[in-house]
């Protein structure tokens, strides 16, 4: 409910402020690369990252002048994360790995509120891939235990982000939401 409250209230912003000598930053026609490094998991803080989570995503603009300065963009996301537990201990050995892909397409909304500054939100739709390997060797036990499982699946996900330009073509970027983390830092490259 927090996360739609969120989402609900930038969508808000940015279709009521008034951004009168703002340059959009990105338009119709636009092709902006992301590469990302997230932060934050929904797994317990006993895991440590094996593989941080890392995110590449591309975007096009498909219209513009929407709402006088916003426009909407089409792409795809990439995101891989893997992460493991073990523990050692009273003659029990334990050991788990997880690992995550999503893949799929994804829409946003572009609307500058500061100049330098393309802010937007979005929803992807695509296909997340999970597996899950477990394996104890306990002493006590006359057989080790191996289980490996998977899942794969529809997933959606909301974001919102914000890319600022320090050169023409070049900027850093932020996205909450949760692809394959909760939040997203990195660069873009406009093409």
């Amino acid at each position: 409910m927090k996360k739609l409250l969120i989402l609900l209230t930038l969508c808000c912003v940015a279709f009521f402020v008034k951004a009168q000598d703002v340059t959009p930053m990105f338009a119709k026609g636009d092709k902006v690369a992301n590469i990302g490094i997230g932060l934050g998991t929904g797994l317990s803080s006993y895991y440590k990252m094996a593989i941080p989570p890392i995110s590449l995503s591309g975007e096009y603009g498909i219209a513009d002048g929407i709402l006088e300065k916003g426009s909407i963009g089409v792409g795809a996301y990439l995101g891989f994360s893997s992460y493991k537990y073990e523990y050692s201990g009273w003659g029990y050995n334990y050991s788990s790995r997880t690992s995550r892909i999503y893949i799929g397409p994804r829409g946003s909304f572009h609307y500058p509120l500061v100049d330098k500054l393309d802010t937007y939100v979005g929803l992807s739709l695509g296909i997340h891939h999970y597996s899950w390997k477990y394996e104890d060797d306990d002493i006590d036990d006359l057989y080790d235990d191996y289980y490996n499982d998977n899942d794969t699946g529809l997933y959606s996900y909301w974001f919102v982000g914000a890319r600022y330009y320090f050169t023409d073509n070049m900027a850093v970027m932020a996205e909450l939401g949760y692809g394959i983390t909760y939040l997203n830092v990195g660069i873009a490259i406009k093409l």
